[in-house]
C-alpha cells in the first residue's frame, strides 16, 4: 500500500512538472493529498471488479494496477499511450484491469458505474463496481437519478465520494446546505457511512466491509471519504481562494506520511527499507517518462482511426 501511494504521488509530482514546460495538453488534475482513498479501496477488490474514475482520477488508475508508462505516455500524447494518445488526462481507460475510465465530466462515471453494476448482476457474476467521484459531483443530478435505481434493483455498486473540501474553487459552505455528505444516501435506503480519507487502513477496512456486503446481494452504499486537495483544482491553480494557514494545516495530516509513520512505529519496516520503497517508486516513475518522451506522436493518418470498436 505505501509504494503504491508514493507511486501515485511521484507520478503526479513529474505530470505536474512536464505540464508546467508545456509538454502535456488541455489540462492535468492532481491527486495529492488524496492517495490513502484510492489505494485502500483497490486493495479491497479483486481483479474482475471495475472502477470508474473522475477528472482527477490518476491515483485511481495507478491504485487499480494501470501501467505508469501507458499512462504517462497518454498524459504527452504519444501512440503507446493507454488511449494511443488521443484521450488524455482526463480519459485514461484500461477494461482489461476493469478500468473502464477516467471522465472529464463532473460526475460523468456515476452513470457509467451504475449501469456496470447492473451488467454485473444480470450477468450473475461475483463482481462490484466502484464509483469514484467528488463532493461537487455528488450535487450532479445523475447522483440520485441512479441512487435510486441502485437501491431498487440492490446493484452491486459502492459510490466513494472523495470529500476534499472544494468543488473546484468553491469551498464546501458555497456549495451543500449540510455538511454531512452521508444524509445523501437516506432517501433511497443505502446505507452511508464516512470514513477518515487520508487513513488508508481505515479506508480499506470500511470499504471491504461493503464490498462483501455487496457480493451478497444487499444492493448498493455511499461511503463519504473526508479528506483534503493540497494543491490548486488543476497544475497552474494558485489557489488563491485558500489562505496559506488552511493548507499548511491540512499538510500536517499528508496520508503518506501518516501512514509512513504508522508502518515505522509497528516496525512493519525500517528506515533503510522505507528509503528503498521511496527509490523504487521514484524510480518506476522517471522510466515511465522516459518511455513516454522516446514514444511516438500520432500521425495525420491516425486522426480517423479507431472510430469505431473494432
Amino acid at each position: 500500500m505505501y509504494r503504491k501511494m508514493l507511486l501515485i504521488r511521484n507520478f503526479d509530482h513529474q505530470a505536474r512538472i512536464m505540464f508546467t514546460r508545456n509538454m502535456i495538453r488541455g489540462t492535468t488534475h492532481t491527486y495529492l493529498g488524496e492517495e490513502a482513498i484510492a489505494v485502500g479501496t483497490c486493495a479491497a477488490l479483486r481483479n474482475g471488479d471495475v472502477i470508474t474514475s473522475t477528472h482527477r482520477g490518476h491515483g485511481h488508475c495507478l491504485a487499480k494496477g494501470g501501467d505508469p508508462k501507458r499512462m504517462m505516455a497518454e498524459l504527452l500524447g504519444r501512440t503507446t499511450g493507454y488511449c494511443k494518445g488521443k484521450g488524455g488526462s482526463m480519459h485514461i481507460a484500461d477494461f482489461n484491469l476493469g478500468i473502464l475510465g477516467a471522465n472529464g465530466i463532473v460526475g460523468g462515471g456515476i452513470g457509467i458505474a451504475t449501469g456496470a453494476a447492473f451488467t454485473l448482476k444480470y450477468l450473475k457474476q461475483d463482481t462490484v463496481a466502484i464509483c469514484f467521484f467528488g463532493d461537487g459531483a455528488i450535487n450532479q443530478g445523475i447522483f440520485y437519478e441512479v441512487a435510486n435505481m441502485a437501491a431498487m434493483w440492490e446493484l452491486p455498486v459502492i459510490y466513494i465520494c472523495e470529500d476534499n473540501q472544494y468543488a473546484e474553487f468553491s469551498p464546501a459552505e458555497r456549495t451543500r446546505v449540510l455538511n454531512d455528505l452521508t444524509l445523501r444516501g437516506i432517501p433511497f435506503g443505502i446505507p452511508s457511512q464516512a470514513v477518515d480519507g487520508n487513513d488508508v487502513l481505515a479506508v480499506y477496512a470500511l470499504v471491504r466491509e461493503q464490498v462483501q456486503n455487496a457480493r451478497k446481494g444487499n444492493g448498493p452504499s455511499l461511503i463519504i471519504a473526508q479528506t483534503y486537495r493540497l494543491e490548486g483544482h488543476h497544475v497552474g491553480d494558485a489557489a488563491s481562494y485558500r489562505n496559506k494557514a488552511e493548507v499548511e494545516q491540512q499538510w500536517k495530516k499528508d496520508p503518506i506520511a501518516r501512514f509512513k509513520k504508522y508502518l515505522l512505529s509497528k516496525e512493519y519496516v525500517n528506515q533503510e527499507e522505507v528509503e528503498k520503497l521511496e527509490k523504487e517508486a521514484q524510480d518506476e516513475i522517471l522510466i515511465a517518462v522516459d518511455f513516454a518522451l522516446q514514444s511516438p506522436v500520432p500521425v495525420f493518418e491516425d486522426l480517423l482511426t479507431d472510430v469505431y470498436v473494432e
